[in-house]
């Protein structure tokens, strides 16, 4: 009897809500959306950097310039901010050693100011120059120009050369190109490289390293 009853409250308790478990359930499964880990997401920078004043721990801002889109619902739109940080920074040496920079993503804000925590990395830097990726962790590195040194030395040469057998015959020329070598090594040697330098609206490939689960009501909302 005692058993009787319980299941007739029960079925009334849900009567009068006029939800089931299952829809609960189904509901629930409709407001999330999994971002998988190695998403892609394309940005562009929001101001400058660069590895000759950059220090780590210096906050990067950029925004999403294309949506992503899952299950034909758009879960990351474009002009969501996205925020991170700089974890490392070298800068080029004046004998050897390139210009380094090390960034990470650590956030999305949706215009509604829904905010999510992510662990994102540089995959790819399209719109930058003379730039190339040095490892998987994302690490910027400027080109190297061992070709430009040696032609600063080259030409400082050539000119002493020049200025030398103007005034003193074969004898001066030969001076004069010791002297313009010496002089380009040394310029070369109390010269840095060149720095990373990441102008404002630099297209960046953002990889999302795991997946996310995000609510897409809340997306919703923001992209109306």
């Amino acid at each position: 009897m005692k058993l009787a009853c319980i299941v007739l409250f029960s079925s009334l308790a849900l009567g009068q809500t006029g939800v089931s478990p299952a829809a609960k359930v189904q509901e629930a499964d409709v407001r999330t959306a999994s971002i998988p880990a190695g998403t892609k997401v394309p940005l562009a920078l929001k101001q400058a950097i660069s590895t000759k004043s950059a220090k780590e721990g210096d906050p990067v801002y950029a925004e999403t310039t294309f949506p992503f889109v899952v299950n034909d619902h758009i879960i990351i739109p474009a002009g969501t901010y996205v925020q991170g940080r700089i974890s490392h920074v070298r800068r080029p040496g004046r004998v050897k050693g390139r210009a380094e920079l090390l960034m990470h993503f650590t956030s999305m804000i949706y215009p509604s100011g829904y905010t999510v925590i992510l662990p994102g990395s540089v995959d790819n830097m399209p719109g930058a120059d003379k730039t190339s990726m040095k490892d998987s962790e994302g690490t910027i590195r400027q080109d190297g120009q061992k070709g430009k040194d040696i032609g600063q030395i080259a030409s400082t040469a050539s000119t002493g050369a020049i200025i030398g057998g103007v005034t003193n015959g074969g004898k001066g020329a030969a001076i004069g190109a010791g002297g313009g070598s010496a002089l380009g090594l040394a310029i070369a040697l109390l010269s840095r490289g060149n720095d990373v330098r990441l102008e404002p609206g630099t297209s960046i490939e953002m990889v999302i390293q795991r997946e996310i689960t995000v609510d897409s009501s809340r997306i919703d909302k923001a992209a109306k």
